[in-house]
């Protein structure tokens, strides 16, 4: 909490976190709307299997540039309107998919969903250091997070078992429909900003003078512990985004028809759920270690579960996943945030670092599963580079801890 801005009431602080929910879920509806549309999609556009890696990594590419600016922008000109812009942009990157017509057209509009995807994967945690303090931190990052994992859900679950019916299988009317929702967000987002207190507070975060941009950037980049929470946050996207992508066709070679692959890899994120609300609140300090490295061999032992066709083994994975999908992430944002040369007053710009450095991961593991699956004809391969990513992370946890007693 920001200090000597009184917080406009004890509730409105959570009617805020709902509207950052609400955009973070079209966060998650937008990025997982295409993976249980590949097979339509690819066929449709005739794009191999490697083409549409690119495709469904090419925002995380965007959002690597643009991640540090965007992080700057809402520590310089406050949440209502970097929020309101992050709808725009990814609303009309999904409207603009609807009607492509061939794989360029497709690249360019999923690329223009990493102009706004930054702005709300920083203004979240962002929030959460400006209105919470203490222990309700966690619970309200655990919050937020449930917002991507029920948006990813839905479009998993819901897409081919439900809208593609609904829209007589046009994938293009069923990402149109989501683009509007999208939309939708940040009319309420707006509304939600009319309060006037939180108007106030916005302004007096906004009066705190601060160093110029680039050398906070470069100072807190010098941060030993700092350096390795990215190192760590690109491990974790790689795995996160590139199994997320993938999961559902991987379902598919295992055998899996697409509406039970769709309802299959929904489970993950009902899983996730759960745990983003349980795990992030016990993860205090003296435990931040342990549970991120129980989380990473968790994490491991999915993608190992993934390269078997038998059910109930690849049940046991999709349960692993669900577990550390949302947590590992948020603990390590916790972390973040708290390294006392960040704080809430340099949140934004360490945020933007954050996800600039974690995106490196996000395009290397949709890119990577794709290509190597396309080189080889099948997914072990790459299930078990993402298994290896996991013991790296081990490892940086390792140093990352020893950094900790160092400075201490």
């Amino acid at each position: 909490m920001t200090k000597n801005v009184a917080i406009p009431s004890q509730t409105y602080r959570w009617v805020m976190l709902f509207g950052v929910w609400l955009i973070y879920f079209c966060f998650g509806l937008t990025v997982s709307a295409l993976a249980p549309l590949v097979r339509p999609i690819t066929e449709d556009l005739s794009m191999s299997y490697a083409a549409m890696g690119s495709v469904l990594g090419a925002w995380q590419l965007i959002y690597i540039g643009t991640a540090l600016p965007c992080g700057a922008l809402i520590d310089r000109f406050g949440l209502r309107r970097s929020l309101l812009m992050a709808s725009l942009l990814m609303g009309a990157s999904a409207l603009l998919r609807s009607q492509a017509e061939d794989y360029m057209m497709l690249l360019v509009a999923v690329a223009l969903f990493g102009l706004g995807g930054p702005l709300i994967s920083i203004g979240a945690p962002k929030l959460v250091s400006l209105w919470f303090e203490g222990p309700q931190k966690g619970l309200a990052m655990g919050l937020y997070v449930t917002g991507p994992a029920l948006g990813s859900n839905a479009a998993l679950s819901l897409t081919n078992s439900v809208a593609m019916p609904f829209f007589e299988n046009q994938w293009r009317s069923v990402i149109f429909i989501y683009g509007v929702i999208v939309l939708l967000s940040g009319v309420v987002w707006w509304a939600i900003n009319l309060e006037p207190g939180s108007q106030r507070l916005e302004q007096k975060s906004l009066q705190e003078a601060r160093p110029a941009q680039w050398g906070l950037f470069l100072r807190l980049s010098q941060i030993r512990a700092v350096q390795y929470v990215l190192l760590i946050s690109i491990g974790i996207f790689l795995y996160n985004h590139g199994l997320s992508n993938w999961l559902h066709e991987i379902l598919m070679t295992r055998g899996l028809n697409s509406e039970k692959a769709g309802v299959w890899a929904s489970l993950p994120t009902m899983i996730g759920v759960l745990g983003a609300l349980l795990i992030p609140r016990k993860a205090t300090p003296p435990y931040r270690v342990r549970i991120l490295t129980a989380l990473f061999l968790l994490a491991g032992s999915a993608s190992l579960c993934f390269q078997s066709s038998t059910e109930w083994i690849l049940l046991l994975g999709l349960v692993l996943k669900g577990i550390t999908q949302g947590s590992m992430m948020t603990i390590l944002l916790l972390v973040l945030i708290e390294v006392p040369e960040v704080g809430a007053k340099n949140s934004g710009s360490a945020g933007g670092m954050f996800f600039a450095a974690a995106e490196i991961g996000g395009v290397l593991g949709p890119l990577g599963l794709g290509v190597l699956s396309e080189w080889t004809g099948n997914f072990q391969g790459a299930l078990g580079g993402l298994t290896f990513v996991c013991f790296l992370l081990l490892l940086l946890l390792n140093l990352l801890q020893r950094s900790d007693e160092h400075s201490t």
